[in-house]
């Protein structure tokens, strides 16, 4: 379907807005730095004007196979683009794979340092925190489950874990790192996505809307991820001076961008992405039977990973990081020897290690050791230890 068509057909309100949004125009429009978000202008109804008609060429066009193939070798920013591309393809990745103008490199440097000194709560974060927040978003977790990825988890994991380990690295932005190559190849797959979703009956079934993972979409992940790990690191009074505050955002803002969001929609401050985080995060989180299924899977695969804890700790930690609502969602049985635990004995680890508290927790090993596994499970990309090539899909999950 071309863009047009798509736009007319959601202005006549074909497709709905956000999941208990009432007015997704209004979300979007009030306290945000973005303008123009009446019907057919905001977030809501932008998707990807150069890559969705070229994914879908490509994948009609059975090109598919050998771009997989050929672009398995570019990995560096600065990686020639590989042979064996088509040549309209071939020359929509010379112009999007490359940083936008405002990006500042003294920033994205800072950004890698941040997350390196503070990379075991930032992975925490993402992988108990976001990941499985992720579950409760209804829109990625339908869109997650009915696609191609959704049928085998541990690999649609894995090349998560690339994803965020590529965006943290140190140098992640610079000639030698890997997160402009995999930034692009991200959006290349969310284009193929927004082509196969729409043809299957199961997605269309429960979806509200008519094409996923819209910039508005993509904003709310970005919320689940950048916007909330930031509110944590408050939260838990790790020290977070404003330089890092700033480089952290800068880092976020130029990932959401090489996703395709348009410059103008991108929270410009922590306290824009938190106003705007209010409004179109928090109001749709709500359990689905995707979502369920999902985390199940998720919280089952990192359990067999050798963490030094059980699975009920896991349970209550998820719920220590969201709430007790949505571990009620997920029906995440209760430990509540662990809540405790984790309850008292959490915080006085953070205030230990950061140097704010002269008084080692008792479970300080047993945390220290959590946190360590959790982290190298990141930095080894799941649990194979190397990337795990990012891959066109042709089909859907099968019913």
């Amino acid at each position: 379907m071309e863009n047009l068509s798509r736009r007319k057909a959601l202005s006549l309100g074909v497709a709905l807005g956000l999941v208990g949004v009432a007015n997704p125009a209004r979300a979007w429009a009030s306290g945000g730095p973005a303008t123009g978000a009446a019907v057919g202008t905001g977030p809501e109804w932008i998707w990807d004007d150069a890559a969705d008609p070229l994914m879908a060429s490509m994948i009609d066009d059975g090109h598919v196979p050998a771009i997989n193939a050929a672009w398995a070798s570019w990995v560096n920013n600065d990686d020639p683009l590989p042979s064996g591309l088509p040549a309209a393809f071939a020359a929509y990745l010379r112009q999007a794979n490359r940083l936008p103008s405002w990006a500042d490199p003294v920033k994205l440097a800072r950004a890698g340092d941040f997350n390196r000194r503070k990379d075991t709560y930032l992975f925490m974060l993402y992988g108990l925190g976001s990941g499985i927040m992720s579950t409760v978003i209804p829109r990625e977790a339908k869109s997650v489950y009915w696609s191609a990825g959704g049928a085998d988890m541990q690999d649609r994991a894995a090349k998560t874990f690339t994803f965020g380990y590529d965006l943290s690295e140190l140098g992640a932005f610079k000639p030698t790192g890997q997160f402009v190559v995999t930034a692009n190849k991200t959006r290349v797959v969310h284009a193929a996505v927004r082509h196969l979703l729409p043809q299957s009956p199961h997605w269309r079934a429960v979806a509200d809307e008519t094409i996923p993972i819209s910039a508005a979409d993509i904003l709310v992940t970005f919320h689940s991820l950048g916007t909330y790990v930031y509110r944590k690191l408050l939260d838990w009074k790790v020290p977070f001076p404003a330089a890092d505050q700033e480089a952290f955002l800068h880092s976020w803002q130029v990932a959401v961008h090489l996703l395709g969001v348009p410059y103008e929609h991108i929270p410009k401050t922590w306290a824009e992405a938190e106003r705007q985080s209010a409004r179109v995060l928090t109001p749709v989180l709500t359990p689905s039977t995707e979502g369920i299924a999902l985390a199940e899977e998720l919280l089952g695969l990192t359990a067999q990973i050798d963490l030094g804890v059980t699975r009920g700790f896991l349970n209550e930690f998820v719920r220590y990081v969201l709430s007790d609502e949505v571990g009620d969602w997920l029906g995440l049985k209760r430990d509540y020897a662990s809540a405790a635990l984790v309850r008292t004995a959490w915080p006085a680890f953070i205030l230990f290690r950061e140097g704010l508290s002269p008084v080692m927790p008792g479970a300080f090993y047993m945390f220290d050791q959590f946190v360590r596994a959790l982290a190298m499970l990141f930095l080894n990309k799941g649990s194979s230890g190397t990337t795990t090539p990012i891959t066109i899909p042709t089909g859907n999950r099968p019913g």
